[in-house]
């Protein structure tokens, strides 16, 4: 018998035998969410305790972020993730026995929501805040029904105990700031078309450094882009050292004939959010195919608006030419960005060199923004520096169409119902001067449609020659017998005694003497002047014998149309002629002022 050992057999289980591995809890609160608009997202939620808790939320959250879930954005991801952080932080300080989602009761979010008061949060904020917590546990009830009490399962109905109120929209900037920003804006367009036209004559003049940018824009051409420490670039940075030639912005230089630079972001957003009104989130995701079916001066643009659940692919018409117009600006985009793309194969826009290498899309554009309002030196309405915001030139767009609808609601909103609309984009406070403006017009067009005719005697004499200009008010044949006070009733005469704007036409007029100081149909002559003082002289006599609020409501009004309207009309000789008659002629006065 030999002492080798044998060859053994590879031994193996039956497949009902092996037992599966204990999930770890670990691996289940770190991980990846590959979002729907955004890029991967790497979620890391170990930190957070009660673990099964955390479990829970961690897998509401995978289920949520899935395809044709309600969170699609990477940035929308990562805010739910802190609204986590701040409800666990919570739940460690004022509810340690929680441990698991059954644990939970409806006075748990109440006692966060009053958490998040007390510490200064306001109202629409905290609504978002806890809506993030109720949509986790609204999904690990719909996954789990039996994990959520009763009393928690009702408290998941709503969101907030109280309303949040209504939001204060955001304000546009004023044509003067909007005016600098386009024109600064388009001012940088043009100068980026020129770069990418014209020829560099720096580095002409001189053989060696011709050569050694032509070694570097060699590696461009075939690479896409150069490092700044590759060897062609260091080469050619120390021979314009030793030559005293510009050297700072080298980089840029070098690919800003090739590719769009990140400077150039912010003067193409600016144009586009102004021209069209697009959301800024809208206008960083356009795509070269998003110009479709031209016709008469205009074209289609179409966009991705992802808040709009159900009906997120969205066109609108905006106007076709030349680089001045939004279309004509996304052809010269699509043009100046085609040989990025030979090197980055994507549908998006905004393809551009930044930082040693090409990118394609916009995240967070406000570095930019800030740098190129410094560099543009633009002011705001107080000569400070102005702080530019993408959503305010959305605003702005809006205001200034709204201005030049002249608040048409049905022109102006365009892509909203009319209460939003009205609400978010005709209700901001630089159009308050307009508004206000509006009603007051519309006020004195009220005032002067009640108001009667004054006629001066110079009017009444011309009048008199001309009767063929009284219409429409008259007939010319019934001029004289009004002037010559056959029409007479107590203030003065009357056009249209059976015409009164106060009463069917046909019936006689039922308005108080007084009310002709309110008729379009009367005409107030000087001969009229004795009975309307003695009419002002008996107002205020009331004011004696009435309360202040009593003679206000009756007679304020009258007494304000009299003195500020009706005798400044005529000159001071003919008023005094008329108080001179009022003293020595007896005046037949109505009941009502001898009441």
């Amino acid at each position: 018998m030999s002492t080798r050992p044998r060859k053994g057999r590879s031994l193996i289980f039956p497949a009902a035998e092996v037992a599966p591995p204990d999930p770890d809890p670990v691996i289940g609160l770190r991980f990846t969410i590959d979002a729907q608009h955004g890029g991967v997202v790497l979620i890391d939620m170990t930190t957070l305790t009660p673990r099964p808790l955390a479990i829970a939320f961690a897998g509401a959250l995978r289920r949520s972020a899935e395809l044709g879930g309600p969170i699609a954005a990477a940035s929308v991801i990562k805010q739910h993730v802190q609204g986590y952080r701040r409800f666990f932080a919570w739940l460690a300080a004022a509810a340690p026995a929680v441990s698991q989602p059954r644990d939970l009761r409806a006075a748990h979010i109440d006692a966060f929501e009053a958490a998040l008061e007390r510490g200064g949060m306001g109202p629409i904020h905290r609504h978002t805040v806890l809506a993030k917590i109720i949509n986790a546990l609204c999904a690990v009830e719909a996954d789990r029904p039996d994990s959520v009490t009763w009393d928690l399962h009702d408290r998941l109905r709503y969101t907030a105990s109280r309303s949040a109120g209504r939001s204060t929209p955001r304000d546009a900037y004023s044509p003067f700031v909007a005016r600098a920003i386009r024109e600064a804006a388009r001012a940088d367009v043009e100068a980026m078309s020129r770069r990418f036209s014209a020829d560099d004559p720096t580095d002409a003049s001189d053989a060696a450094i011709a050569a050694a940018r032509g070694a570097v824009e060699a590696v461009i051409a075939a690479k896409g882009f150069i490092d700044a420490n590759q060897r062609e670039v260091r080469r050619l940075y120390f021979m314009r050292v030793r030559r005293a030639l510009p050297f700072s912005t080298l980089i840029d230089d070098l690919h800003g004939r090739h590719h769009l630079l990140a400077r150039d972001l912010p003067a193409l957003l600016a144009l586009l959010v102004l021209d069209t009104g697009l959301e800024p989130e809208c206008v960083k995701a356009l795509d070269v195919h998003c110009l479709r079916n031209p016709g008469s001066g205009t074209i289609e643009l179409r966009y991705l608006k992802r808040r709009a659940r159900g009906a997120e692919h969205k066109t609108m018409r905006v106007r076709d030419g030349g680089v001045g117009t939004a279309a004509g600006l996304i052809r010269r985009l699509i043009e100046v960005t085609t040989t990025a793309r030979q090197h980055m194969p994507t549908d998006n826009l905004w393809v551009y060199h930044f930082r040693g290498g090409l990118r394609a899309g916009i995240d967070r554009p406000a570095e930019q923004l800030a740098a190129w309002v410094a560099r543009r030196g633009i002011i705001d309405d107080d000569g400070k520096p102005l702080r530019l915001l993408l959503s305010r030139l959305r605003k702005t767009h809006k205001a200034l169409w709204y201005a030049k609808t002249e608040g048409h609601m049905t022109r102006f909103a365009v892509g909203h119902s009319r209460e939003i609309a009205a609400r978010h984009y005709a209700d901001l406070p630089s159009l308050r001067p307009l508004h206000e403006a509006t009603v007051a017009e519309a006020f004195r067009d009220a005032v002067a449609s009640a108001m009667p005719t004054i006629l001066a005697p110079e009017k009444e004499a011309a009048l008199r020659a001309a009767p063929e200009a009284a219409a429409p008010l008259m007939e010319a044949d019934a001029v004289a017998p009004l002037l010559d006070g056959e029409q007479d009733i107590w203030l003065a005469a009357c056009a249209g005694f059976y015409r009164s704007p106060f009463a069917e036409t046909g019936s006689p007029c039922a308005q108080p003497f007084w009310g002709c100081l309110d008729c379009s149909n009367a005409v107030i002559t000087a001969r009229k002047l004795p009975a309307i003082l003695a009419f002002l002289a008996f107002v205020e006599g009331q004011r004696r014998c009435l309360a202040d609020p009593d003679w206000t409501a009756k007679f304020g009004h009258v007494h304000v149309r009299i003195v500020g309207q009706i005798l400044p009309a005529f000159p001071e000789a003919v008023i005094a002629d008329a108080r001179r008659q009022m003293g020595e002629q007896p005046l037949y006065l109505p009941p009502e002022m001898r009441a």
